[in-house]
């Protein structure tokens, strides 16, 4: 058997003549390997500041020449730019009023009864305008809440007591 030098730590290693024939016998093992066939660069993340490994094609075909480690590192970069009249599918703003609340990180508490649970939450416009997304016209309220406040005077009362 032939003696060959590997072509990333160059150290000697038998090779049998049909590797070398069907043009293998290169590397010493696997992680050799691997290790020649990486033609990319070392990137750090835009977000995260973490080292990771990005490909030619990539590297190429990077819009915003911005490299991540994670899809979850990507998003966070998306969701801090493409937010409303930039994102794709903006139509208009007027139902926009939760991710406002969201985006302000306004505690997800009922402002009447003080219930916790997200799941029954809603956004309510206190002055009633659904088109005034402002910060100050929304707040959060259970569904029974909402309904008192809609159908009851005294209870739209207290809202507006309770905002003061």
């Amino acid at each position: 058997m032939p003696v060959v030098q590997c072509k990333i730590c160059e150290k000697t290693f038998y090779a049998k003549p049909s590797w070398i024939k069907n043009g293998g016998g290169k590397y010493c093992s696997k992680t050799c390997h691997y290790q020649g066939l990486k033609t990319g660069k070392i990137m750090t993340c835009f977000i995260c500041n973490k080292k990771t490994y990005k490909s030619p094609k990539i590297l190429r075909k990077s819009k915003s020449k911005k490299y991540f480690c994670s899809k979850s590192c990507q998003t966070k970069w998306r969701n801090s730019i493409f937010i409303g009249e930039k994102h794709a599918n903006w139509k208009h703003g007027k139902s926009s009023y939760r991710s406002v609340l969201l985006r302000n990180k306004i505690p997800k508490i009922c402002r009447l009864c003080g219930t916790k649970d997200f799941r029954v939450l809603l956004v309510h416009h206190i002055d009633s305008n659904k088109i005034n997304n402002q910060l100050k016209n929304l707040t959060w309220l259970c569904h029974n809440c909402h309904f008192l406040v809609h159908h009851y005077d005294e209870e739209r009362g207290k809202i507006m007591v309770s905002i003061a």
